[in-house]
């Protein structure tokens, strides 16, 4: 829908627009997408992945996007030695594509396809702490000038997309986004405590009405993972008609 001009989507396009105008163009990008989970974190290998159109009901040209990127071979050897060693079993994957939670973000944030990309899966026990725990190997990654993106949504609950908003629903979606970015950026919040909220996330104002399943959530929790800090900066913006929030984190790793 970002893609197609969808008005709903402005904000977001705008937001992803003005990050990659603040940041330094990336060596390459790690992608943890919502769209993908296995039984072990799992590392796409190609060197020129395909395209994975991972939805259906949209228009005819949604299914001719293209966006050639190569893969990043050696990088994701990287990751793959880190969990291993880590005590994290893990998997190389040389035939999966790249699905839209990569390729959506990355036509509107370096359209010119020239960045290799590898996408990292989610662990299908969706359990929070290990997500973090993820994110926390990463730190040791061995790669100068990495992007990792997680790809999902502050705000994932496809019925209340498409359902007449109520005063009931909208507090209840600005209560968890209220929630989050304080999770997220308040520097009266020691990493401890951060990790735990993030952990005990369904203990949120609303969890569950802003996210009935968690998939869309846990790519938050690698990123933060990976930089185990406040926020250095975050973004307010509506999405579909609902508040939702992205979150910049910029280390030296």
């Amino acid at each position: 829908m970002p893609l197609l001009g969808d008005e709903g989507h402005k904000e977001m396009v705008d937001c992803l627009k003005e990050i990659t105008a603040s940041i330094k163009k990336p060596s390459a990008i790690i992608v943890v997408s919502a769209h993908w989970e296995e039984n072990i974190p799992t590392i796409t290998s190609g060197s020129n992945p395909p395209l994975i159109y991972d939805y259906y009901g949209f228009p005819e040209e949604s299914y001719n996007i293209k966006y050639p990127c190569p893969g990043e071979q050696l990088l994701a050897s990287r990751i793959h030695s880190l969990l291993e060693n880590a005590g994290i079993a893990s998997k190389l994957d040389d035939q999966r594509g790249f699905d839209h939670g990569l390729f959506v973000p990355l036509i509107i944030m370096y359209p010119d396809a020239d960045i290799p990309c590898v996408q990292l899966s989610l662990v299908n026990s969706l359990d929070p702490a290990e997500h973090i725990k993820i994110g926390q190997i990463l730190q040791d990654l061995d790669y100068e000038n990495i992007l990792v993106i997680g790809s999902g949504f502050s705000f994932h609950n496809m019925k209340a997309f498409f359902a007449p908003e109520t005063s009931e629903s909208k507090a209840m979606n600005e209560s968890f986004e209220k929630w989050l970015l304080a999770t997220c950026s308040s520097s009266d919040i020691d990493e401890e405590e951060r990790s735990q909220r993030l952990i005990q996330w369904t203990k949120a104002p609303s969890a569950r009405f802003c996210h009935p399943r968690e998939e869309h959530l846990l790519p938050l929790h690698v990123c933060y993972g990976i930089a185990h800090t406040t926020c250095s900066e975050f973004f307010e913006l509506r999405i579909l008609n609902k508040k939702s929030s992205m979150y910049l984190w910029q280390t030296e790793c």
